[in-house]
């Protein structure tokens, strides 16, 4: 599994070292049985870049925490199987944006950082959080993903159980 993680915001150190934003792509990807060949990238960006790409792509204006750029469309694995092998894409990030929605949420910038990024793998997968049912699915699974990734590390977070992603979607 390749997964490339790119320090573009300009904040060094990041809020999340780049390997622990990797450990916890290969946790959410084999967890979600996606081919071991499937390559992701993660990006951290400043504001004015996550600003122009929300406007490009979303025609909304400002910058926004997580933005999913999805490849090849794979999909997790299913009955034991995994998905086929290809690009699944790029999730974006904004570690300024994070940080403040971190501060709203009472908890720390990395934990909103990882909880961004398990929400923007979770949508180049395909799921998504427009209609009620699918919100509940998309959400309890994010949340297990995270507090499971977390815990083999020893660590909990207040971000997944928090549902700062849900109240901002």
């Amino acid at each position: 599994m390749s997964i490339e993680v790119l320090n573009e915001s300009g904040e060094v150190p990041s809020p999340v070292p780049e390997q622990e934003l990797a450990d916890l792509g290969r946790h959410v990807l084999d967890q979600l049985r996606v081919h071991p060949q499937a390559e992701l990238t993660i990006t951290l960006v400043d504001e004015e870049t996550m600003a122009a790409l929300h406007v490009q792509w979303m025609d909304l204006p400002g910058p926004t925490d997580v933005m999913s750029f999805p490849m090849d469309e794979l999909r997790p694995g299913h009955d034991g199987e995994e998905s086929v092998a290809g690009m699944l894409g790029d999730v974006v990030l904004c570690p300024s944006v994070a940080r403040r929605q971190a501060q709203e949420a009472g908890h720390a910038a990395g934990d909103e950082l990882l909880l961004l990024t398990t929400h923007g793998i979770l949508h180049l997968l395909g799921f998504d959080h427009a209609e009620p049912e699918q919100k509940r699915e998309m959400f309890d699974l994010q949340r297990t993903l995270l507090l499971t990734f977390l815990a083999q590390r020893g660590r909990s977070t207040s971000a997944a159980d928090d549902d700062s992603v849900a109240r901002r979607a």
